[in-house]
């Protein structure tokens, strides 16, 4: 069984070759690759030319999807699974994108038990076992100018790895040598601190969205642990063990191992 499936992974790295021009384009104008090295690097190459034959892009509202938007979302969403696999990405297969921030309605109930029609405007969403769906403004916004603590794509993506377990509620499938009890206990502490500063009217280090529930609190975590690692190091040093061991990757070192200057923004 191994043997054919290394098999089937070989011939499509074969026969989908992603082009150097396009691949050297890509790692080029996001900020979040620059910090990588050449062994990193060539494992994301691998990782995203699996994910762009594995995968579907979906333009709507008329919205013609090239490789290069492909391209931007797929290096981004793979950064997340550069230690972990493929497979992290299982059980779904289709990415839609929107021009700009779109429309959703929903139905909710309240306490006593009415019903309410709402409506949100979204630059991203993640559907369990369904598509993941992006603004393609946003993705713009956040990819191609470093923006500390906010990247739609790491956030959305981030959602599809926590509902490994069945549902987004802020555990991800950890692994083995990763005790429950220390990610829940440290991913805990942060997010009720957070809530008592927001209560008590006081300013947060973090984006306020993180407390709307444990869900969002670990897209936004990841958030900063790719485009800010410093922010979490200084504000939450357990919690950012936490995610260098589930992501297998310490990106703080690995961006003060980069020698290239580099501001937030443009």
């Amino acid at each position: 069984m191994k043997f054919f499936r290394r098999y089937h992974t070989l011939k499509i790295l074969r026969d989908h070759p992603i082009a150097d021009g396009a691949w050297h384009e890509t790692t080029k104008s996001l900020p979040l690759l620059h910090d990588l090295g050449a062994v990193e690097r060539a494992r994301l190459r691998k990782l995203v030319t699996l994910f762009l034959h594995k995968k579907a892009f979906t333009g709507v509202q008329g919205l013609e999807v090239n490789q290069a938007m492909r391209l931007t979302v797929a290096a981004q969403a793979c950064l997340q699974i550069l230690n972990l696999g493929l497979d992290a990405f299982d059980g779904w297969i289709e990415i839609v994108i929107y021009p700009g921030a779109f429309r959703v309605e929903r139905q909710t109930a309240d306490d006593a038990g009415l019903v309410h029609q709402e409506a949100n405007i979204l630059s991203g969403e993640s559907w369990s076992r369904g598509p993941v769906i992006l603004s393609w403004e946003d993705v713009e916004r956040d990819s191609h100018c470093l923006q500390p603590g906010r990247n739609v794509v790491i956030h959305e993506f981030a959602h599809k790895l926590d509902m490994g377990n069945g549902r987004a509620n802020g555990m991800p499938p950890l692994h083995p040598e990763m005790p429950v009890e220390a990610w829940s206990r440290a991913l805990s502490e942060a997010y009720n601190t957070l809530l008592r500063q927001l209560q008590h009217h006081h300013p947060a280090w973090i984006n306020p969205y993180a407390a709307t529930d444990p869900a969002e609190f670990f897209a936004v975590l990841c958030e900063y642990f790719f485009t800010a690692p410093w922010v979490l190091h200084e504000h939450c040093p357990a919690v950012y063990l936490q995610l260098q061991s589930y992501f297998r990757q310490d990106t703080l070192n690995r961006r003060q191992a980069d020698a290239t200057p580099r501001q937030p923004g443009c």
